[in-house]
């Protein structure tokens, strides 16, 4: 019997797949990981736990430790909170200090989840890991889940070929509500728990108080892009992102704009009145730190700039640096460096990388 280790999280989606391993007759054992020291943000923000409630990552390792004893498999526990600091919540404070949109999640898969992870694993006799994304492998190929909803490939991107062997994706062919139904018919505490959502060390806890006790906020002007004119203040640009319309909390007509650059050099954030504006188009894009799962290299494909994004029909120009030039003539919307660049092929995902300068009619955008 081939034994699977599984990491479970304490939530639906974890515990589903477990179960679809059990199913399936593999021996299965549980890992959960604990990334973030949660009393760092207790203590940091001065708002401790109430009532001796306990905190919520303890809470999903309490959902993981029932579930597993539900299930009749054995739970063990891992500290990864120096790793995950040291490469994943270094890099993504190090990306907004550059005034970039960087995606933790992408890197906590690539460093901890497919890596610090795996050799945990086979410390436990491992013949394979498992995790509860929605993702497929098919004949060595990342492919798209089959709720195009809840598709992870995005955030898989990073991942190399060597980290995706003798990995199982349990629920990659699962929509969203049969994995609810599988859980509620087991009777699973996690069955109709609320989805994570956000970035994994923040939590529920509002983000600018949480993140100014690292990067302290330097205040500037918000500038109307096109009449030059101050008509506002901003917090501090790393609280921004290309695109944003909502939560700006500069004053005045602030649900009528739209982020469109920053100047990192003058402290200066500059927005649109604009609802279509120029502004936020760009025909093309550098993406840099490639990770190509493809078989061979291609010049046409689509991509996602964004999680949350329709395909986009592209062009590649791969660069002697290694480097690749994106090229959508069709123009896409609110392009944002730091954020992820994922390769597709109808149903399966070649790998991206990190988009390091945008561009139009051939020229970076002076106003990012």
């Amino acid at each position: 019997m081939k034994t699977v280790v599984i990491g479970m999280s304490g939530g639906v989606d974890s515990s589903v797949a477990a179960i679809k391993l059990l199913e399936q007759g593999y021996n299965v054992i549980g890992l959960f990981m604990r990334n973030w020291d949660a009393s760092i943000n207790n203590d940091i923000l001065g708002n401790p736990t109430l009532n001796n409630e306990i905190c919520p990552q303890e809470q999903d390792y309490n959902d993981a430790l029932k579930v597993c004893e539900k299930l009749h498999i054995p739970l063990h526990r891992i500290d990864f909170v120096k790793e995950y600091w040291d490469y994943v919540f270094t890099y993504f404070l190090d990306e907004l200090k550059k005034g970039r949109t960087p995606n933790p999640d992408i890197m906590c898969n690539k460093y901890i989840k497919f890596d610090m992870f795996i050799k945990e694993a086979k410390k436990l006799g491992a013949d394979y890991i498992a995790t509860g994304h929605y993702a497929r492998i098919k004949d060595g190929k990342l492919l798209r889940g089959i709720d195009a909803n809840k598709d992870q490939t995005y955030f898989l991107s990073q991942v190399t070929k060597k980290q995706f062997e003798n990995v199982l994706f349990p629920i990659g062919d699962m929509e969203k509500k049969q994995v609810r139904d599988l859980s509620e018919k087991y009777g699973l505490i996690t069955a109709k728990k609320k989805d994570s959502t956000g970035i994994c060390f923040i939590g529920e806890r509002n983000f600018t108080n949480f993140l100014k006790n690292y990067l302290p906020n330097q205040p500037g002007d918000v500038i109307d892009i096109d009449t030059n004119s101050k008509v506002g203040e901003h917090i501090g640009l790393m609280h921004y992102t290309i695109g944003q319309r909502r939560g700006l909390n500069i004053g005045g007509n602030a649900n009528r704009l739209f982020v469109v650059g920053k100047d990192l050099k003058k402290n200066i954030l500059y927005v649109s009145f604009k609802e279509d504006n120029e502004y936020l188009l760009s025909d093309s894009c550098l993406v840099e730190d490639i990770n190509w799962l493809g078989d061979k290299k291609i010049d046409k494909c689509s991509a996602k700039f964004r999680y949350r994004q329709a395909d986009n029909d592209v062009e590649l120009e791969w660069l002697d640096n290694g480097n690749v030039l994106v090229k959508y003539p069709q123009k896409v919307k609110a392009v944002t460096p730091g954020q992820a660049c994922c390769f597709y092929l109808n149903e399966v995902c070649l790998g991206g990388g990190i988009i390091k300068e945008v561009k139009k009619d051939g020229s970076k955008l002076w106003y990012l």
